[in-house]
């Protein structure tokens, strides 16, 4: 089956699977490049990408699971793991870089010199590895692509400043250059993962996917000549794509079965625009008491 036309979640799993496989593997060069070269920074970041390839795996697994169909249990299916995915991630993201920060803020008091031509290579190596991981993620649209692809910025950046650093250091004997930029790129990536972060914690506790998206669908929905009022309005997300709208209408005339249908398949029209998952739209007629109320 070619790309063009596997499902989108499909997609997806195999891009997790690319991401994954390069990243555990590179964590093993990692290890035993810090080992030969006595770095503690290679060793530290060995580590770091070791939490990187577990919350990748998880990742790949809940995605995996989260295109189970619905069930008894799960009505709506399991798409919501891959947002626990997201969010499980963003988590272990913002406490890696927390403990890089730890790691190397005493090494601006006292800096050491590292060794130099193990840095450089490992650099370049790294740079590829975790650079081909991010452009195989670059066209994921899911919150937990998104969270995973900045894990793979995150180690890409940092071997930039392993590689600048390295080249430096063969020149002018500058130690302090490594945590100075450690710290620079550590903060630029916690910046950005919080905005993620947010949407996804937001997005779990089912707030509105969208800034006014409930406000745009009632003011289509009043378009109708026959609604005269819109409540019990309930909007969120699956996953961040997938969203799910419910609503009362209250009409103001009373309408056969055959006029309810027409009505319904207007209202059909209406939000069909806004790409909805899940609609659930009960009709009120006139001085028809409102049962959640």
């Amino acid at each position: 089956m070619s790309k063009l036309h596997k499902p989108h979640e499909q997609q997806e799993s195999d891009r997790l699977g690319w991401a994954f496989c390069l990243n555990a593997g590179f964590t093993v060069i990692e290890f035993i490049g810090g080992f030969l070269t006595n770095s503690t920074a290679i060793m530290a970041d060995a580590v770091h990408d070791l939490g990187d390839s577990l919350s990748i795996g998880s990742a790949w697994l809940l995605q995996r699971l989260s295109r189970k169909d619905s069930d008894k249990v799960f009505t709506y299916g399991y798409r919501r793991l891959s947002l626990f995915g997201a969010l499980i991630n963003s988590v272990i993201l913002i406490a890696g870089a927390g403990w890089i920060l730890f790691r190397t803020l005493p090494r601006l008091f006292n800096p050491e010199m590292p060794v130099v031509e193990g840095m450089l290579g490992l650099s370049i190596l790294g740079i590829s590895v975790n650079g081909f991981a991010a452009w195989k993620l670059r066209s994921g649209k899911s919150l937990n692509e998104k969270v995973l692809n900045w894990h793979l910025l995150e180690d890409a950046l940092g071997w930039c400043a392993v590689l600048i650093v390295s080249v430096v250091l063969l020149y002018q004997e500058w130690p302090i250059l490594d945590p100075l930029l450690a710290i620079g790129f550590t903060t630029f990536i916690l910046i950005n993962v919080y905005k993620h972060f947010r949407e996804t914690v937001l997005l779990f506790f089912q707030a509105v996917p969208a800034s006014l998206l409930t406000d745009k669908i009632n003011a289509e929905l009043k378009t109708l000549d026959v609604v005269a009022d819109i409540h019990d309005v309930h909007c969120w997300s699956l996953v961040g794509e997938h969203h799910v709208y419910t609503a009362h209408l209250g009409l103001n005339i009373h309408m056969d079965s055959q006029a309810l249908l027409g009505l319904k398949a207007l209202i059909a029209e209406k939000l069909s625009p806004f790409a909805l998952t899940h609609t659930t739209i009960e009709l009120e007629f006139p001085d028809e008491h409102c049962r959640e109320h």
